[in-house]
C-alpha cells in the first residue's frame, strides 16, 4: 500500500516542480527590483502613468464601437481554437468508429459555420476596417 502511494505522489513532482519555480520566479522578481531598483524622488514619481503620455481630461471618454466588436470577434475566434484543438487531438481514434467519426465531423463544421458566420458579420459591419 505504502509502495503505490509513495508513486503516486511521484507523477505529481514535475507540476509540483514547476508550482515552485513559479512562486520561487515572482519572489525573485519581487526581491531583486527592491535590492536593485532605482529610488528616485521627485514631482511625477506619484503621478498616474498613462501610456507615455500626461494623464489630462476625464476619465469617461467614450469610444467607438468598433472596438468592442473587435474584442467580440477577438473572443469568438479563441473560443474556436480552444474547441478546435481537443477535437484535432481525439478526431484519429473517433474517426476509426465510421459512424460516431462521421457525428463528430458533422458537430465540428456545424460549428466552423457558426465562426464563419459571426466573421462575416463583423466583416459586414466594418470591424476590420482602420481608417
Amino acid at each position: 500500500m505504502m509502495l503505490t502511494l509513495a508513486s503516486d505522489l511521484k507523477s505529481y513532482m514535475p507540476i509540483a516542480l514547476i508550482c515552485l519555480m513559479a512562486i520561487g520566479f515572482g519572489v525573485a522578481n519581487v526581491v531583486l527590483s527592491q535590492l536593485f531598483g532605482p529610488r528616485r524622488q521627485g514631482k511625477n514619481k506619484g503621478q498616474t502613468y498613462e501610456s507615455g503620455m500626461n494623464p489630462i481630461g476625464t476619465a469617461r471618454k467614450r469610444f467607438n464601437v468598433r472596438f468592442y466588436l473587435i474584442a467580440m470577434v477577438f473572443l469568438v475566434f479563441d473560443v474556436e481554437v480552444v474547441f478546435l484543438y481537443p477535437w484535432a487531438v481525439t478526431f484519429p481514434n473517433l474517426a476509426v468508429r465510421s459512424d460516431e467519426g462521421l457525428l463528430w465531423l458533422f458537430r465540428i463544421l456545424f460549428f466552423l459555420l457558426t465562426t464563419v458566420v459571426a466573421f462575416l458579420y463583423g466583416y459586414r459591419k466594418g470591424v476590420f476596417k482602420f481608417d
